[in-house]
């Protein structure tokens, strides 16, 4: 399962992310998000991991596994059989503003069976924090 959703930010790439890479404050934002714990003390870095909840779904932990500062990060919650990947990514664009770009993708011999039984909770879930960064970063 994959989705992608690629969005128009009327907001300066520095200002959206932060907003998106400050992920204990997910919550505040978005409802696809009941809280996020940060684990690891110290700043956002490849390594940093933190408990996720979500509305109906298992708490998961959330490990950076790729970080280009003030551009994107990839994060994963591995289980058995099932490897969740999310990146989030800005940049500027053309017209002014940001492009920002949410990208949830599972993988694994799990995976078929969870995009059937949630893929339509991951496409709302995405879509929901789509519209919540873009909420926030508009917002004075």
């Amino acid at each position: 399962m994959r989705v992608e959703n690629t969005f128009h930010i009327n907001a300066s790439p520095d200002h959206v992310w932060s907003i998106m890479s400050g992920v204990a404050d997910w919550s505040s934002w978005t409802k696809s998000i009941t809280s996020v714990k940060v684990i690891d003390a110290g700043p956002f870095a490849v390594g940093t991991t933190a408990e996720v909840r979500q509305p109906g779904m298992p708490a998961a932990t959330w490990t950076v596994t790729e970080l280009a500062p003030g551009e994107s990060f990839t994060w994963q919650a591995r289980n058995p059989g099932l490897i969740s990947t999310g990146v989030h990514s800005v940049r500027a664009a053309a017209n002014g503003g940001t492009d920002a770009t949410l990208v949830f993708e599972q993988s694994g011999a799990l995976a078929g069976l969870m995009s059937l039984l949630f893929g339509r909770k991951c496409r709302r879930f995405v879509q929901m924090e789509a519209d919540g960064l873009k909420w926030r970063s508009e917002t004075p």
